[in-house]
């Protein structure tokens, strides 16, 4: 069982010595820097305080509904500077992964994507072909004659050129999708099951709602369950934490992951081998989750903006 973790906020000391050990925060942003469309109070000045210090800062999210350049419109729009470098999103990472490591023959090129726009967008600036998303004729109610053309393969329903489904947070997720996805999977090309991230929640407005792993369960349980999950390419996936320090380049040691999921956020620090975990309470986890849960951080405060107290004077 990890240790009590540090509770920071009020402790302008304990503050202080904490931001000298890191050059580097990756931030969650869901739940730490806002919820929804409500900028938490605090934010832009906690991030202008870390950069007056010198420190890095990267902006990591699960979101896969959106682009970098999209988060970068979200951070703009919150009055939030941020550059799209700075950003390091799922569907990118599961993009790269696809490109880069994948690398799926010629014949099997070809993304079956449940999920919206910022996967598409990803996918494109990776150069990957793909099929369904956002797609209009996809959102649609499945047809006797769709269960027949599925069943037989007809190349009008079923692209004979897919080697990967690629599972994200779908606003539009339906019986027609789902059905197809199965089917690629367990088709003739076998294609690789991924996700951009396996978070079985989303906050937004001060509640939870379906996310992404929410879109990816029915999938499992028609493949058999337990053990036949994607492999998923969004914290607290080692794979993301791989690329983002191939990208930035910077010492784990010297870093610190901060965000508001015990076992999405934090245990991708801990897993990654980061020098530290900050939790904040403005998001998933409550206090009890933070102080008694099996994965705990290093520290925790009650909300982002508490950081200030630690501003040199």
């Amino acid at each position: 069982m990890s240790s009590v973790p540090q509770y920071l906020t009020g402790d302008k000391q304990g503050i202080k010595a904490f931001l000298d050990k890191f050059d580097v925060f990756l931030f969650d942003c869901d739940g730490v820097l806002w919820s929804g469309d409500h900028v938490f109070p605090g934010t832009v000045e906690t991030l202008s305080l870390l950069r007056s210090r010198h420190k890095q800062i990267v902006f990591v999210t699960n979101n896969s509904t959106k682009s970098r350049a999209d988060y970068k419109k979200k951070l703009d729009s919150l009055g939030i500077p941020a550059s799209v470098e700075e950003i390091f999103g799922s569907s990118y990472s599961a993009a790269v992964y696809i490109s880069r490591i994948l690398q799926p023959p010629p014949h099997k090129r070809k993304v079956f994507v449940l999920g919206e726009s910022g996967i598409e967008a990803e996918l494109d600036s990776e150069g990957i072909p793909h099929l369904g998303g956002s797609d209009p004729a996809y959102r649609r109610d499945i047809t006797p004659a769709d269960y027949q053309a599925i069943a037989a393969r007809d190349a009008s329903m079923v692209d004979p050129e897919v080697g990967t489904v690629l599972v994200g947070l779908d606003h539009h997720v339906n019986y027609l999708k789902l059905a197809l996805a199965y089917h690629y999977i367990t088709g003739p090309n076998q294609a690789t099951f991924l996700a951009t991230n396996t978070d079985s929640t989303l906050p937004s407005a001060g509640a939870l709602f379906p996310g992404a792993g929410s879109i990816s369960a029915p999938l499992i349980m028609m493949l058999g369950g337990p053990g036949r999950e994607p492999l998923s390419l969004g914290k607290p996936s080692q794979a993301m934490m791989d690329a983002i320090e191939g990208k930035f380049r910077f010492d784990r040691k010297r870093a610190c992951m901060v965000g508001d999921r015990m076992n999405t956020d934090i245990t991708f620090g801990i897993e990654g081998g980061l020098g530290g975990t900050l939790a904040v309470l403005t998001g998933v986890a409550s206090r009890r989750d933070v102080v008694e849960g099996e994965v705990r951080p290093m520290a925790f405060v009650d909300r982002l903006s508490d950081l200030l107290a630690g501003e040199v004077e």
